[in-house]
């Protein structure tokens, strides 16, 4: 039975910075290098969107509101991956889940075709 441990999120001021983990159980590490992962995030009021992906081959791409400020990595031995998020908004306040997007081309990525889903993690940013 797959599961993704999703620890964390925090509180931070304006320009601060957190990062994220999540840990893919339920795979062994010869399964889970050949994944598409990613973050999405949810924000009050708002749809889930996505916010950065890193593929198998190690591809990564980045939504335009974070291009720049976050970078997404994985640990292919500890079937972790990683969200970094430097100078953070307000706007960036959300619910922020891992996922695993199977062995589908991530470029193909989109909410409704994930296989697993973190339970989420709450990040606030304050002004």
């Amino acid at each position: 039975q797959v599961q993704l441990e999703e620890p964390g999120g925090g509180s931070v001021q304006a320009g601060g910075s957190l990062k994220l983990s999540c840990t893919a159980l339920g795979y062994t590490v010869y399964t889970y290098r050949e994944l598409c992962v990613a973050w999405f995030r949810e924000a009050p009021g708002k749809e889930r969107e996505w916010v950065a992906y890193i593929s198998s081959d190690w591809s990564i791409d980045y939504a335009d509101s974070v291009l720049g400020r976050f970078d997404i990595s994985r640990d292919n031995y500890k079937n972790t991956m990683y969200l970094r998020m430097n100078h953070l908004k307000p706007d960036d306040t959300a619910m922020y889940y891992c996922s695993v997007y199977g062995d589908k081309s991530c470029g193909d990525l989109r909410a409704d075709g994930v296989d697993h889903w973190g339970k989420g993690a709450l990040v606030t940013v304050a002004s």
